[in-house]
């Protein structure tokens, strides 16, 4: 079992910067893909980033050159930088991780709310 815990969420003015954390703890061996999830009220969770084990990352088209993942294996720890925030980016933003087996794994959610 793999426990997902993120932090650094908060209350932000537009054009400001948050950095979110998560970190895997219990059997996180094989943790794979791993990323950040977004859920504004109202709507569908959306990929925001992910990133792989080697390194490669993707990222959601509304928040290219804004946001950056990126991850510490060693610290077992996954990053979200994010910058320039926008009132839109306004949500609950979720810690994703997914095996080598394909077990998947959520974290309980932080919120992120950017004021105009």
């Amino acid at each position: 079992q793999v426990q997902l815990a993120e932090s650094g969420g908060g209350l932000v003015q537009s054009g400001g910067s948050l950095r979110l954390s998560c970190v895997a703890s219990g059997r996180k061996f094989g943790m794979n893909t791993m990323g950040w999830y977004r859920q504004a009220p109202g709507k569908q969770r959306d990929m925001v980033a992910t990133i792989t084990s080697g390194g490669d990352t993707n990222c959601a088209d509304s928040v290219k050159g804004r946001f950056t993942i990126s991850r510490d294996d060693a610290a077992s720890t996954m990053y979200l930088q994010m910058n320039s925030l926008k009132p839109e980016d306004t949500a609950v933003y979720y810690c994703y991780g997914l095996t080598i087996w394909g077990l998947e794994y959520w974290g309980q959610g932080t919120q992120v709310t950017v004021s105009s």
